[in-house]
């Protein structure tokens, strides 16, 4: 019998299903080592998910391994880039990612997320519109911020619309990571 990749969780607590996660690092592993590059990107590895089972791997141990694998492929991704077109051209590509959510983040306050619908869950504006701060100074003044302090930021809940849409912001948090990830 193999050994397990993480230790699961006990009796009658849930964790990620062992065999969706086992699956998916085996081929990742294997794309990593033996390419093609191209097969599995760092936005991949951030939106992959598994099912969640009685006895599974424990999440917090699963979701630190995924955020390791996604900075090792984009650091390859980086890698691959520069020595094809280089570092200047790399530069570039990270200035028009960021430039592309400038927009949103030059927002007033209380405005730059689209609503919750009618009694669905959201974020607490004031949360993101924080976050949002750090991330307009990271880009104008360098202030210190990266891919993890944004991954693992976590916003109070607001119910529809006193609340900025989940789905809104985590999308432009992904891409803000990946511009943080690629600085890194």
């Amino acid at each position: 019998m193999n050994e397990a990749m993480f230790r699961t969780v006990g009796g009658l607590r849930s964790g990620y299903d062992p065999d969706e996660v086992d699956d998916f690092f085996e081929h990742a592993r294997a794309v990593y080592e033996k390419g093609p590059a191209s097969a599995l990107s760092g936005r991949d590895v951030r939106s992959v998910a598994f099912d969640v089972v009685r006895r599974g791997y424990q999440t917090s141990a699963v979701d630190a391994a995924l955020d390791r694998l996604e900075a090792a492929f984009v650091a390859r991704a980086r890698a691959d880039f520069v020595a094809e077109q280089g570092q200047q051209a790399w530069m570039g590509k990270l200035a028009e990612q960021a430039r592309s959510l400038y927009g949103r983040l030059t927002r007033p306050d209380g405005e730059r997320f689209a609503p919750a619908h009618h009694r669905a869950p959201g974020y607490d504006p004031d949360d993101v519109d924080e976050l949002c701060a750090r991330l307009v100074a990271y880009f104008d003044r360098g202030a210190p911020l990266t891919a993890h302090e944004v991954r693992s930021v976590t916003f109070r809940r607001q119910k529809g619309h006193a609340g900025y849409s989940e789905a809104s912001v985590d999308a432009f948090l992904d891409r803000a990571i990946e511009v943080l990830l690629g600085a890194e």
